[in-house]
């Protein structure tokens, strides 16, 4: 026969499996007992059903046959009861076993209504995961029975905190009053010195004025007791009851209980009345920053760990948990960035019949008694205000059957109260308990047999028992909702548990711990002890709130001079313009950053272009050769890229060239186009001045070519000279244009409105086509002209410099062209990277972010790139991705520190696209005026991998530029392979108008 211990008491190794968290050396404790697949001790035998009842057996909420659960499985007998009571193994009786044992008697079917099997504690752990995210949804929070209140709490101690924080803690009988030193020092264990005020009866059910203005005499007197200094004293507000709160300093009582019906305050703001009562006693040095309950008290006194403590439980007279959610899923609330401490208010699951199918008549019968019938439904089977009742119902009911108290008067157990969760507790101690239910039962008139107090010590331990897996199963919800959330695969995690259920039972930590271990196998748990949860994390709390204010002034303050207004946007899009004018004419180009570089490209597609074009794409290393066609159905195209090797790059002209030429003709014959002169586009992005539409003479190389011989020459005649070389007379260049040029082209193929191209990727540009009656530096007065912006330059004549911060001229004085491409050096991607990592330095530096983690990877130039900054804005990404992609820099990000960097990326960002936004206001408002237009629909073409792949430079991009020009109704086409088929389709455009 086997042992209890090996059926219900251990699994096998394997069995559920160890993640390697569980090698953690800050977890050895629990690693240790919980970690290599063991669970705590099975009951004593005498326990009945005990913890095997919880875990062990499969059967339904009731048995189906007599004497059998659904399993085939025996229940205990009467005799295992009396063999129990006089401490010895009832054999043969064994959960588990098979035989055939006696009918299901009335004490079984009570220990059996009391039971829920592992597969229900399953069911009821998935409907509480069910209910917290209704409760968490913004569409179906207002439906939900468990609440999901946000708290405001944003983040655990760091040992950081520093000051006198004030703490009042409303009690069920009494006011404590707490002063608590925090020094900053890292150190657990702040000083506190409190004073208890007992509370007069009447207060509790007597007006809301009363209570408040007791609550501030207390502190009063308690402050005049104490010397210290009358500078600004915080004070954090414990209390307990269910309130809506919509700020750290601002909660609104939803309802009262525990015995409270003060008058005139549901519905009101609790913070505020304290606040009003305490500036009645003249204390205006003391200001209520933050108000909690007892739960979020008991999480952040056991947060100063190395693992945070981010989970809370409460089983007292009632019962409630909170715990550290990611701020995304929190949706009744704005915030979306790090973690929010949610109050789940889980007393009320159940509220909605979630629950009745574990409800049992003694259940039914405490709830009707109850001052809230049909409310607080998983409260009422869990908290100890009801335990006591719930066995009295169930003795009645065995007492009305004539199984207990034969010859008893039984009128004293119709008393609500009569037995109370104390004496239950008292009961179901092992070596006490006997003696304990005697006297219990006997001081309510009872004359309990040897029996009898063996019967009620079996239903008190079921019932409280019950109550722990319950616990167990709603905690065991809670780490699976965080690990699912966090995307993790095991979670560690500290879990403080405070109330009287928990402190004055160890049977009830180790069911609850098998419970949790059993339902959320993935999750690795070290439940804490709190100590003086309340008063002191209520100080914790508050003193957190405090430095997170202090950050947030500092963090505000340095990240001030990059958060652009209206009236900074308006002011850039003007000066746009101003340059803009000034650049088009003849005799203030010169001295215009805005350099306005006529293109010769007189007209954007119509559609009507036909025909067999080559591009010739050459940009850096690698270049590319294209084919396009043209017809009625659309545009097809071939390419092939060929390389250019290093020695041809820096050797001479004439060989970059004829390594060109010598390409074009290797695709041409693989392309079958050898006996065709086909018209080319030429894109060359390398700085050129153009002097028509196929002539371009090169200023400088950049990317690394530097052939000689060809800078101030033109570039389309080094390519026909080449192609003569080479005796390739069948190459017929009709057009030279650069990147901007050629996005606004491709897209003008798709979209006849597009008449401005956009590029904002490494670098930055912009094109549109000006009437040519404003362009002062070219002959001719009659249609319009594609103008090359090159407003990368804006602000190099100082215009720009009041928007430049101290990030911006670090950034820049260690470019390659310090002083030059001002505005490109706030927008696009080759800088924003840097920005950042400025602004993080100047965070380390005060001991902001990274604190007391030494960062030697941030000094490296250009170590955070750009591409970081489009990872880590990702809407919906967790912190703890953040938190990867920081470690991957060897930067020990924490939670908070991860959002704080997300947020000096987002402002980073932000500015980058509101500047590109007024800058092209300014375009779009100026196209408008030329056209004597009231509205102007246009369409943009758009490229470059800033605007591609950042998650929502786009979004503001747009959303600015309709706030500042809302006279234009503008799209944004992107441009696919601008360069190469836009290249072709400006010869196709220039063929097009020669033929006409």
């Amino acid at each position: 026969m086997a042992s209890p211990q090996r059926r219900g008491g251990r699994r096998q190794p394997g069995q559920y499996g160890v993640g390697s968290s569980a090698t953690d050396p800050r977890w050895k404790g629990e690693a240790g007992r919980l970690g290599q697949g063991h669970l705590p001790s099975p009951a004593a035998p005498e326990d009945g059903l005990g913890i095997f009842a919880i875990v062990g057996h499969s059967c339904p909420l009731y048995p189906r046959l007599p004497g059998r659960d659904c399993s085939g499985r025996t229940l205990p007998s009467d005799d295992a009861v009396e063999t129990a009571a006089e401490g010895r193994s009832p054999v043969g009786h064994q959960l588990g076993e098979r035989s055939d044992g006696p009918a299901c008697t009335p004490v079984q079917r009570v220990l059996l209504a009391l039971t829920i099997p592992l597969e229900m504690l399953q069911v009821v752990k998935g409907r509480m995961m069910q209910a917290m995210n209704k409760g968490l949804s913004r569409q179906t929070h207002a439906q939900a029975t468990v609440k999901m209140l946000p708290t405001y709490i944003c983040s655990t101690p760091n040992g950081t905190e520093n000051g006198n924080v004030l703490v009042v803690e409303l009690c069920q009988s009494h006011v404590r009053i707490l002063l608590a030193t925090f020094l900053g020092d890292r150190n657990d264990s702040p000083q506190l010195t409190d004073k208890i005020f007992d509370m007069p009866g009447d207060i509790t059910q007597g007006t809301g004025e009363a209570l408040f203005d007791f609550i501030a005499q207390c502190v009063h007197q308690f402050l005049g007791a104490m010397s210290i200094s009358k500078e600004r004293l915080p004070l954090g507000f414990v209390f307990p009851f269910s309130c809506r709160q919509t700020r750290l300093d601002k909660a609104e009582l939803i309802s009262w209980s525990k015995g409270f019906s003060c008058s005139d305050v549901e519905g009101k703001d609790v913070v505020q009345l304290l606040q009003l009562a305490i500036n009645k006693q003249e204390l205006s040095h003391v200001e209520v920053v933050a108000l909690l309950n007892d739960t979020v008290g008991t999480m952040m006194t056991c947060s100063m760990r190395e693992i945070p403590c981010e989970v809370a439980l409460i089983v007292d007279k009632g019962t409630n948990s909170c715990f550290m959610a990611e701020a995304q899923h929190v949706q009744t609330v704005e915030e979306t960035n790090g973690q929010m401490c949610v109050n789940t208010e889980w007393g009320c699951f159940g509220d909605d019949g979630a629950l009745n199918d574990i409800l049992t008549p003694y259940d039914q019968h405490v709830d009707q008694e109850s001052s809230n019938p049909g409310v607080k439904r998983f409260e009422k089977l869990v908290g100890s205000l009801y335990l006591g009742d719930i066995v009295r119902h169930a003795l009645i009911a065995l007492a009305t059957e004539k199984v207990l108290f034969i010859g008893s008067d039984i009128t004293a157990l119709g008393t609500k109260g009569a037995l109370r969760t104390q004496e239950v507790l008292e009961i179901i101690n092992n070596e006490e308990g006997m003696t304990k239910a005697r006297m219990t039962l006997e001081a309510l008139g009872l004359r309990p047999s040897e029996r009898d107090c063996c019967r009620v010590q079996q239903i008190c331990r079921a019932v409280v028992s019950r109550s722990a897996a319950l616990c167990g199963a709603g905690l065991a919800a809670i780490l699976s909702l965080i690990r699912q959330s966090r995307g993790l695969e095991r979670l560690l995690i500290n879990v403080a548990v405070d109330g009287e259920l928990y402190r004055a039972h160890g049977r009830f930590k180790e069911i609850l711990q098998t419970v949790v271990g059993l339902l959320a196998p993935e999750c690795l748990t070290r439940l804490l002890p709190s100590v003086d949860g309340t008063g002191r994390g209520a100080a914790m709390v508050t003193a957190v709130a405090l430095r997170l204010a202090d950050q947030r002034r500092e963090v505000n303050q340095l990240l001030a001079p990059l958060r652009l207004t209206r009236a900074d946007l308006e002011r850039v899009q003007a000066l746009m313009r101003q340059e803009m004018d000034l650049g088009l004419g003849k005799e203030t180009n010169a001295n215009a950053s805005v350099r306005m570089l006529p293109t010769y490209v007189r007209g954007t597609p119509d559609g009507t272009e036909r025909g067999e074009f080559l591009a010739l794409d050459l940009g850096g290393t690698n270049f590319r050769v294209l084919v396009v066609r043209m017809a009625e159905k659309g545009i097809r195209m071939a390419s092939q890229i060929y390389v250019i090797p290093a020695n041809i790059m820096q050797g001479t002209g004439q060989a970059l060239f004829d390594h060109i030429i010598d390409c074009i003709m290797d695709f041409q014959l693989k392309q079958d186009l050898m006996g065709q002169v086909l018209p080319l586009g030429f894109t060359f992005s390398f700085p050129c001045k153009q002097m028509g539409l196929d002539k371009a003479v090169l200023l400088t190389w950049t990317k690394g070519f530097s052939a000689s011989d060809c800078v101030g020459k033109d570039v389309v005649q080094l390519l026909r000279e080449a192609a003569q070389r080479k005796q390739h007379l069948a190459l017929k260049v009709v057009a030279v244009v650069n990147d901007t040029v050629g996005t606004m082209m491709s897209c003008g193929y798709d979209d006849p409105k597009c008449e401005i191209g956009l590029i904002v990727g490494t670098g930055t540009n912009a094109c549109y086509m000006e009437e040519m009656q404003n362009v002062g530096t070219v002959e001719g007065e009659q249609g319009r002209m594609c103008i090359n912006m090159e407003w990368g330059a804006f602000g190099d004549n100082g215009c720009l410099d009041h928007l430049f911060t101290e990030f911006d001229r670090m950034v820049d004085e260690k470019t390659i062209n310090p002083g030059k491409q001002r505005f490109e050096k706030l927008i696009s991607g080759m800088y924003l990277g840097e920005i950042v990592r400025h602004i993080l330095l100047a965070l380390v530096e005060k001991q902001i972010l990274f604190h007391d983690k030494a960062c030697p990877t941030l000094q490296n130039k250009d170590i955070f790139k750009t591409k970081f900054l489009s990872t880590i804005e990702i809407d919906g990404l967790a912190l703890k991705k953040v938190r990867a992609i920081l470690w991957d820099l060897e930067l020990q990000a924490n939670f908070e520190d991860s959002v704080l960097v997300r947020e000096v990326c987002q402002t980073v960002s932000l500015r980058a696209a509101q500047l590109c936004a007024a800058g092209l206001a300014a375009v779009v408002e100026k196209m408008r005026e030329n056209r004597g237009l009231g509205q102007l629909a246009v369409t943009v073409g758009v490229d470059g991998t800033l605007y591609k792949m950042h998650p929502s430079f786009s979004q503001h991009l747009q959303q600015t530029l309709q706030d500042l020009a809302p006279n234009c109704a503008v799209t944004f086409l992107q441009s696919e392979d601008g360069s190469g088929k836009g290249a072709a389709l400006v010869a196709a455009v220039a063929v097009r108008g020669d033929e006409s």
